[in-house]
């Protein structure tokens, strides 16, 4: 029995992996996306660094949900295969890509689930295009508030070391709150994979773009489109995602003990068999 679940889960796995990558045009920036399955459609948005294969494929969210969901996912501008941008400007569509996709894809409606950045992104398209969702699933993340002249100036730094290599904000800001703080030697170390598997100036320019996913209080409580939130108790943003409650009174919120923020620990959320436990349960409903 052991073995016999053990090569499904291969064959899910390898299924997965071997999805035909298509493309669609997006403004003129290069999309690339997979769709896999049949059934009710759940699109899939990754996190900032991510890409469909280390945040879907290698965690097993995307084999799991396409044994019966048609499943879309893409690689965000600036990601993976799809076109990279070097100016802030292209990112200005960055949520407008998720739409685009669907479009493309024939799909009126569907279910969303987003991981950090990609559910800061639809948290914004809650707001923006809300007739277009289901249910939407929202991992490790908040939406992204209005703040003051300092952000912009933290935001210009982090920019200015992700073009030096260096992913000092994100490290720093997603290690798990209950381990110390990473090192220097620490954070240049994931600086060098992190920079080796991605382009640098693609990201700078989308950390200087920050502000386009800027949602307001009353925006976000006015969604109407049934909404979990799924974070790790080891995750920086708990506090955020629970601040976010407090304001928006519809949202639900689960919380997995000992579960971290970044896909690549050994205990990120995504790793964690709750998480596609509590999006299977919520899209079901």
């Amino acid at each position: 029995m052991v073995l016999l679940r053990a090569l499904a889960v291969f064959l899910l796995l390898a299924g997965a992996a071997a999805a035909e990558d298509r493309y669609f045009d997006a403004g003129g920036v290069r999309i690339r996306y997979v769709d896999q399955g049949r059934g009710p459609v759940v699109v899939l948005v990754h996190g900032f660094t991510g890409d469909i294969e280390r945040s879907w494929v290698n965690t097993g969210v995307l084999p799991d949900l396409a044994r019966d969901h048609r499943v879309l996912a893409l690689d965000l501008r600036g990601h993976g295969r799809s076109d990279k941008p070097h100016q802030p400007l292209e990112y200005a569509e960055l949520a407008d890509d998720v739409i685009r996709l669907m479009d493309h894809a024939g799909v009126s409606r569907a279910h969303a689930v987003g991981y950090s950045l990609g559910g800061i992104i639809i948290l914004k398209l809650l707001t923006t295009d809300p007739e277009r969702f289901e249910r939407a699933v929202i991992g490790g993340a908040a939406y992204r508030r209005a703040r003051g002249a300092d952000a912009d100036v933290a935001a210009e730094v982090a920019a200015l070391e992700i073009e030096s290599g260096v992913y000092r904000a994100l490290i720093v800001s997603t290690a798990p709150s209950d381990e110390p703080p990473p090192s220097e030697e620490t954070i240049l170390r994931l600086s060098r994979n992190l920079a080796a598997s991605n382009d640098v100036r693609a990201h700078a320019a989308l950390m200087r773009a920050r502000r386009v996913l800027v949602v307001s209080d009353a925006a976000i409580a006015a969604v109407r489109v049934p909404t979990l939130a799924v974070v790790g108790s080891a995750d920086p943003t708990l506090p955020r995602v629970e601040a976010m409650a407090g304001r928006w009174p519809a949202l639900r919120v689960e919380v997995v003990p000992g579960a971290a923020h970044a896909t690549a620990h050994e205990r990120g959320l995504p790793r964690r068999p709750e998480f596609a436990q509590a999006i299977r349960r919520w899209i079901a409903k």
